[in-house]
C-alpha cells in the first residue's frame, strides 16, 4: 500500500492526469480508506507542490496542473467519503470584485484551496458587494477571498469590507485579498485580515486565518 501512496504523491507533483484516477482506485482496492488516501497519498503531494513553488522550482502552470490532478483524484474519492471522513479545513467564499472580469488567479486559488481540504463557494467575477454579503449569510464561511487584477478595481475590495461593517457581519469573517496590483500594505490599509501574493501562500494564509 505504501508504494501506491507514494505513487499518488508523485502523480500529484508531476500533474499526471492520465494515471491519477487509476492510482486512486488502486489505493481503494488495497483497502485504503478515502481519508488515508487523501492524508497519506494526495496531501503530501500537494504540500510538496507548495514547497517547490516557494523555492522557484515549480511555476504557476505546473501548480495549476497539479491542482487539477488532485481534483480528479477527489472526484474518484467523493462517492466513498462519509461525513467527517475527510479533513475539512473550513469554508471560503471567493470572487473577483465588481468591475473586474479576470479570473485566472482566482480560479487557481480556488483549486488550491479545494485541494487543501477547504469547501469553496466561487461567486465568479464582477461580484457586487451585496452578492458577497448574501453568500456569507447563506453559507457562513470562515473566510472571504477577494480578488482583483486591475488597479482601478482593487479599491472595490475596500467597498466590500465597508459593506461588511455596515451589514454588521464584519466580525464574523476573515477577509483575505490578492491579485497582481494588491500589496500587503494595501491590504492593511483597507482593513483586510490577510494578503496572499500567489495561490500557494493563499492556502497557507487561509489555514492561519481559520485557526485564528
Amino acid at each position: 500500500m505504501l508504494k501506491v501512496m507514494q505513487a499518488l504523491s508523485e502523480a500529484v507533483v508531476s500533474g499526471d492526469i492520465d494515471n491519477i484516477m487509476r492510482l486512486t482506485e488502486e489505493a481503494l482496492r488495497c483497502s485504503a480508506s478515502p481519508k488515508e488516501t487523501i492524508d497519506v497519498g494526495l496531501m503530501p503531494g500537494m504540500d510538496r507542490v507548495g514547497s517547490l513553488f516557494r523555492t522557484g522550482e515549480m511555476f504557476i502552470p505546473e501548480v495549476l496542473l497539479s491542482a487539477r490532478t488532485m481534483q480528479m483524484a477527489m472526484n474518484v474519492l467523493r462517492p466513498h467519503l462519509m461525513g467527517g471522513d475527510v479533513r475539512n479545513q473550513g469554508s471560503v467564499v471567493i470572487g473577483t470584485v465588481q468591475g473586474d472580469l479576470h479570473d485566472i488567479g482566482k480560479n487557481l486559488v480556488r483549486m488550491m484551496l479545494e485541494a487543501a481540504g477547504f469547501n469553496v463557494i466561487d461567486l465568479g467575477t464582477d461580484v457586487p458587494p451585496e452578492k458577497f454579503i448574501e453568500a456569507i449569510k447563506a453559507h457562513h464561511p470562515q473566510i472571504l477571498g477577494l480578488s482583483a487584477l486591475l488597479t482601478t478595481t482593487m479599491r472595490n475590495m475596500a467597498v466590500v469590507i465597508d459593506t461588511l461593517r455596515e451589514s454588521g457581519i464584519r466580525h464574523l469573517i476573515k477577509v483575505m485579498v490578492g491579485g497582481a496590483p494588491v500589496t500587503g500594505d494595501f491590504a492593511k490599509s483597507i482593513g483586510a485580515d490577510g494578503y496572499a501574493p500567489n495561490a500557494v501562500v493563499a492556502v497557507d494564509m487561509a489555514k492561519i486565518l481559520v485557526r485564528g
